[in-house]
């Protein structure tokens, strides 16, 4: 099922009201402003997987770029969750040898996982998700909520919600993107505006 952004917002919103939401935002770790190709200040993936043929990242990306946000404007945020990416961002920020996974490099993660009804809790994180909403990290991936930013500069969802952008465009404006929420085990897609700050994963 398809469901935006501010839809899933609004879902996080509503499940909070039975668990434990965790969130914080106090000092600024923004690098707003424009883009320019391959302005990443990594030259390393960090921690790796390999799963259904394909080696991913098994951490959201932090790699400093123009567009690119601390959730909450909060440094700690990015050491805990990785950065948040406008689309044309992360289609930059991936280290040397690295790229941002196509839709197809996202399905084919997904059914090595057994399939989107069950992938979510297979790649979650084992610590970090609100409520019991951890996973079992069969995979080492290790998902983890990182929210998300809208384009008016707000952000939602930490603890609740990890969303990761993908390199396939949906016309103009959109792109898609997988979605992970803690009150259940899927793992979800959607197209959204590629002004929203999402996390990103590279594959090589």
């Amino acid at each position: 099922m398809r469901v935006s952004v501010r839809k899933i917002a609004e879902l996080v919103a509503a499940v909070a009201l039975s668990a434990v939401v965790v969130a914080g935002c106090d000092n600024p770790g923004n690098s707003g402003g424009s883009i320019s190709p391959n302005t990443s200040s990594c030259t390393s993936p960090g921690k790796t997987v390999t799963i259904g043929g394909v080696t991913w990242m098994a951490e959201n990306l932090n790699c400093a770029t123009s567009n690119s946000w601390c959730y909450g404007d909060d440094n700690s945020n990015c050491t805990k969750y990785g950065r948040l990416y406008t689309w044309d961002a992360a289609m930059t920020a991936c280290p040397s040898g690295w790229r941002l996974p196509t839709r197809e490099d996202w399905n084919s993660l997904v059914t090595a996982a057994g399939g989107s009804s069950v992938a979510g809790r297979k790649l979650k994180s084992t610590s970090g998700w609100s409520g019991d909403g951890n996973g079992t990290d069969e995979f080492g991936f290790s998902a983890l909520p990182g929210g998300f930013r809208f384009t008016d500069g707000t952000f939602d969802g930490a603890g609740d919600y990890g969303s990761w952008w993908s390199a396939t465009e949906d016309g103009s404006g959109n792109a898609w993107y997988r979605y992970m929420v803690y009150g259940n085990g899927s793992v979800g897609e959607d197209d959204g505006a590629k002004g929203y700050g999402l996390s990103a994963r590279c594959v090589r």
